[in-house]
């Protein structure tokens, strides 16, 4: 049993590390929020039906989710490169096209 914890972590570890990188991708000036998001948030983030994503309250903004893009958190990669008005584009789909959790 002990030997299937610890091969049960230390794959956990080894995907959690996998995940926590950082994204290099640069949107183009003029990109909408809308082609960042399929271009790479739905790698990981399947659209829900009605919604892009379920949004708990702390991140129903437009600074919750650039930092969050920006700076990743636990498993999400930081897209430290989506900044300036691709990022404000981003969060304002994300946020219109969101529902509560």
């Amino acid at each position: 049993m002990t030997k299937i914890n610890l091969l049960l972590t230390a794959v956990a570890l080894a995907a959690l590390a996998g995940c926590s990188k950082t994204d290099t991708y640069t949107p183009p000036e003029t990109a909408s929020g809308e082609d960042i998001f399929y271009a790479n948030c739905t790698k990981c983030h399947k659209p829900e039906t009605g919604a892009v994503m379920s949004l708990s309250s702390s991140m129903m903004n437009k600074d919750a989710i650039i930092q969050k893009v920006q700076k990743g958190s636990m498993g999400m990669p930081s897209f430290p490169n989506i900044k300036g008005e691709p990022a404000q584009r981003l969060a304002e789909f994300v946020l219109k096209n969101s529902k509560p959790k």
